[in-house]
């Protein structure tokens, strides 16, 4: 806390009416007042559940001032006017501040207010924890202090964030909904299974995993094999062309209905249909949600491709970023939204280096002396990871070359996932690219560039 004309206790007692915890009191002198370098103070902050530690630090690496202050808006604000006190009048761009994390409500907040915003990854600060301590000493304050001094010494390694629009945020938001989901639906679809194949495994021959909305029904007008038995030819009829099934007949489903039940002991059967009869309610629920949210992704995904015209004030010949990703093989709903919301930066920058980290598809080598090896980059981001794979998978079926690509690669010995991953980079090369052009994928001229490079190998 900066102490300017006032005392430690009214300094205290203005701390605790705020919500704020007084910590560290240092009074303005020439060393603290705003500097001429561009940077005058460095802030670190250590984000919690509760009450979060910041620490500033000026250009020579000293603590001018310690706070830590509760996760509300009337903590929040008593830690700006702190470091507007702190900072002497010297203007936003002067004061750096570092997080661990790149996003959240007191990040977002702080850079409303202009502070330019820089992040780090963890593993890189518990790296910079050990100049400080040895030992392996770490706790809230020391954490928010090493961001701040590491900032200043080496602002290179950090990242600046920039301001995200709010349909990049919507879109984020939808995108990893979507993805739990799925999650929770397959969860949910597996118990489910699990209870047919415990009582009831003939409905498993009419749909094997257990996810058709017409077989839910079926089980609730039919929950056990006895009832099952009795069904009409009508009512099967009925059922099926409700929900338009027609790889399955009436005459197929009154067969696997009338297969011997199996013998259980009293009790079971009753159980087993209870359990999976209050499965339903909460599978129909989901699948509903999934749909809402598919639809919601498609409408963010459509007002980007508007924004982003209306921002670059171009026509309908030169596409959007989304119109861009969008028109290349294997991109769907979901990829392109992964892809916009969780490497937003990187493609706003059309940054191919960071990109391929960021999603994995950058390996790690790793040499001494004569010895080299290369691995698979684990820190990344999974989410983005798990698009491009399944970018590549698809393209994989849906685009020539890249299955001779991958055909070639899996012959030489390389794995599955290695060989997709070798996919991905080269997609993702090819989308910035393209990005950079502002040209859509043309087929084309893929093909053409294809054939002759058959015939150069021929």
């Amino acid at each position: 806390m900066v102490r300017d004309g006032k005392s430690r206790g009214e300094f205290a007692r203005w701390s605790a009416s705020t919500g704020a915890t007084f910590v560290t009191v240092v009074e303005i002198t020439e060393e603290t007042k705003p500097l001429t370098n561009d940077l005058d103070f460095y802030v670190g902050i250590d984000l919690a559940a509760e009450k979060h530690q910041a620490c500033v630090v000026n250009h020579t690496g000293r603590v001018v001032g310690e706070l830590a202050f509760e996760h509300s808006g009337t903590g929040l604000t008593a830690f700006t006017r702190w470091l507007d006190k702190l900072a002497g009048g010297a203007t936003v761009d002067h004061v750096a501040i570092a997080a661990e994390t790149p996003r959240g409500p007191i990040i977002e907040s702080i850079m409303e207010r202009g502070y330019p915003v820089f992040s780090i990854n963890p593993k890189q600060l518990d790296r910079f924890r050990d100049r400080h301590t040895v030992a392996g000493a770490k706790d809230d304050r020391r954490d928010a202090f090493v961001l701040a001094d590491s900032l200043r010494t080496d602002q290179p390694l950090f990242r600046r964030l920039a301001r995200e629009s709010a349909d990049i945020i919507r879109l984020r938001e939808l995108s990893r909904l979507e993805d739990d989901l799925i999650q929770d639906h397959g969860r949910l679809i597996n118990q489910l299974r699990e209870q047919l194949h415990r009582y009831f495994p003939q409905l498993l021959q009419l749909s094997t995993a257990a996810e058709d909305p017409w077989l839910w029904d079926l089980i609730e007008i039919a929950p056990v094999p006895a009832a099952a038995r009795k069904l009409t030819r009508g009512r099967i009829e009925r059922l099926l062309k409700q929900h338009r099934i027609r790889r399955l007949t009436a005459d197929e489903v009154m067969t696997a209905l009338r297969v011997p039940a199996l013998n259980l002991a009293p009790g079971t059967t009753e159980a087993a249909s209870e359990h999976a009869l209050l499965l339903l309610p909460r599978l129909r629920l989901i699948r509903k949600q999934r749909l809402d949210t598919a639809t919601r992704i498609e409408v963010v995904l459509d007002e980007l491709a508007a924004t982003d015209l209306e921002r670059n004030d171009t026509g309908p010949e030169w596409p959007s970023d989304v119109a861009v990703l969008r028109s290349l093989p294997g991109v769907g709903r979901i990829v392109a939204a992964t892809l916009l919301s969780e490497a937003s930066q990187a493609i706003a920058d059309r940054d191919y280096a960071a990109l391929r980290c960021y999603a994995g598809a950058a390996p790690v080598t790793r040499q001494s002396g004569n010895k080299k090896t290369v691995v698979m980059r684990r820190g990344c981001n999974n989410r983005l990871r798990n698009a491009i794979y399944h970018w590549s998978r698809v393209a994989t079926v849906s685009d020539e070359r890249s299955r001779n690509y991958y055909a070639k690669l899996r012959a030489r010995g390389h794995s599955h996932g290695r060989a997709l991953r070798a996919l991905a980079d080269r997609w993702l090369s090819a989308l910035v690219a393209m990005l950079k052009t502002r040209e859509r994928f043309d087929l084309a001229r893929w093909n053409s560039c294809l054939v002759s490079q058959q015939a150069s190998t021929s």
